[in-house]
């Protein structure tokens, strides 16, 4: 039986002796929840975990596209689509798109989507997803000095949007979509985010269903990780996200949120991506998705709480005002 261990993440100032430092960022645990199937947890000191394992936890993520993984990261959601959940048409036009880039200075890394993969989402042609990402990625790239990531299924997209000047490639179906996007991603040297989805956009959410979705998806992303690296993707390279949202129910995210910190054991800077999703409007009382930034912003800061390095969100400024203050109050931290 697999045994998994996961850290009891805290932050501030009173840090034991023993504890050791999650990932090399802001965080620190001196226990963790050792979890197995079909058995209760237990709760074990960090300072009894063998050397490997206490290594894969507390071992300072790399960078990635150039940013360090010390401090909790932004990245910001720019949809060129029709259809997209949140905000479908309002930057299908390039001009718009880069408008709305500009306004969100305030990220980390932006990412460039071409194609929804909302629930019942269809497929986009490759050209078409093309026309809609690779323009508007080179018009942001004039102006834009930090990252932009692609997010895409499709190694010909992915290929267009490096081409235009993307740094990073993001992959909902992590490499499992297209036979050509491990290659590329070998062969590109470009950061690579492996996300688990439980089926594709158009069935996803008829019926998901897992034996532990916490567990499910730790080993579902454990062996794409191992699938990339045999494809010579080297995990240096690789950021892993459970998929909020993509194939799992409200009380399957709710899961997850609250075991975030067990991803940590992949030795992967891990990404977060819940901005305005179904499950906020439902439990916050949000039918619009525009109405969902409260919730969103609260999610965000769940998982900064359990070091995650990076947050895909749609609100840029109000994210970063709250990841600011949030810093402060919890570390002392003012900038």
């Amino acid at each position: 039986m697999n045994l998994y261990v996961r850290p009891l993440v805290q932050m501030g100032r009173a840090r034991p002796a023993d504890a050791l430092p999650l990932a090399g960022g802001w965080s620190w645990f001196s226990h963790v929840e050792v979890l197995e199937r079909g058995r209760p947890p237990t709760m074990v000191p960090a300072r009894d975990l063998s050397d490997a394992i206490a290594h894969r936890l507390t071992a300072p993520r790399p960078d990635v596209a150039g940013l360090s993984m010390d401090i909790p990261r932004l990245m910001g959601i720019l949809n060129v689509t029709p259809d997209s959940f949140s905000d479908g048409g309002r930057y299908l036009d390039p001009g718009a798109a880069i408008v709305q880039a500009r306004a969100m200075a305030a990220a980390d890394i932006l990412d460039i989507g071409g194609e929804s993969t909302r629930p019942g989402a269809v497929t986009v042609p490759e050209a078409e997803e093309i026309a809609r990402t690779a323009p508007v990625i080179s018009a942001i790239r004039s102006e834009w000095p930090g990252p932009i990531s692609i997010d895409t299924r499709k190694a010909a997209v992915a290929q267009a949007a490096l081409d235009a000047g993307a740094d990073v490639i993001n992959d909902v179906a992590a490499l499992t979509y297209d036979p050509a996007m491990a290659g590329l991603c070998a062969e590109s040297g470009a950061p690579v985010c492996l996300m688990h989805a439980q089926g594709d956009p158009e069935t996803m959410q008829d019926a998901p269903h897992y034996d532990d979705v916490l567990l499910d998806v730790y080993d579902w992303l454990e062996a794409r990780v191992r699938a990339a690296e045999a494809a010579g993707i080297p995990r240096e390279r690789i950021v892993v996200d459970p998929g909020i949202g993509f194939g799992k129910t409200v009380q399957h995210n709710l899961a997850l949120l609250s075991g975030l910190s067990l991803f940590h054991g992949l030795g992967c800077p891990l990404l977060l991506g819940a901005s305005r999703k179904r499950f906020i409007g439902t439990l916050g009382g949000a039918e619009m998705a525009t109405e969902r930034m409260p919730g969103s912003v609260a999610v965000a800061l769940a998982g900064i709480a359990q070091g995650v390095q990076i947050v895909r969100v749609h609100d840029i400024v109000e994210t970063r005002q709250a990841v600011t203050l949030w810093r402060a109050a919890t570390t002392g931290e003012s900038a």
